[in-house]
């Protein structure tokens, strides 16, 4: 949550951190966190959060412009886009798909395991 209280984040080293920046405020935005309409927290406080260079904050809020998921008030900062949920869910199952789906299938096919197999074990893991 980032409500300007201290945060403990560790950035991943196989990621940009500017990306991960954009996902953080991503998951705040499917969280609700930050609703529509509603300003997120400026670069300063951003970069003062996660100790981090205030471009490299910068560089992740402009992705979420860029991608249409924020949007700039002139003079007052950067609020959640209308349809920001919507645009997050769509480019999110879309990497889901390519990305883990393909990983594991990929996985699956060197461990010989067959298309019921998987869903069986994530079945499984869903119950527990």
């Amino acid at each position: 949550m980032m409500n300007g209280e201290a945060m403990n984040i560790t950035f991943d080293d196989k990621q940009p951190i500017f990306q991960q920046v954009a996902d953080i405020i991503e998951d705040d935005i499917l969280k609700g966190t930050y609703r529509v309409d509603e300003q997120i927290l400026s670069v300063a406080q951003l970069s003062q959060l996660f100790e981090i260079n205030p471009a490299t904050v910068v560089k992740g809020i402009g992705l979420l412009v860029n991608e249409g998921i924020l949007y700039k008030k002139r003079g007052l900062g950067m609020y959640v886009a209308t349809d920001a949920n919507e645009k997050i869910q769509i480019k999110r199952r879309d990497r889901f798909n390519k990305e883990l789906l393909s990983n594991l299938l990929n996985e699956a096919d060197k461990l010989g395991l067959t298309t019921e197999d998987v869903i069986d074990m994530i079945k499984q893991l869903r119950k527990e």
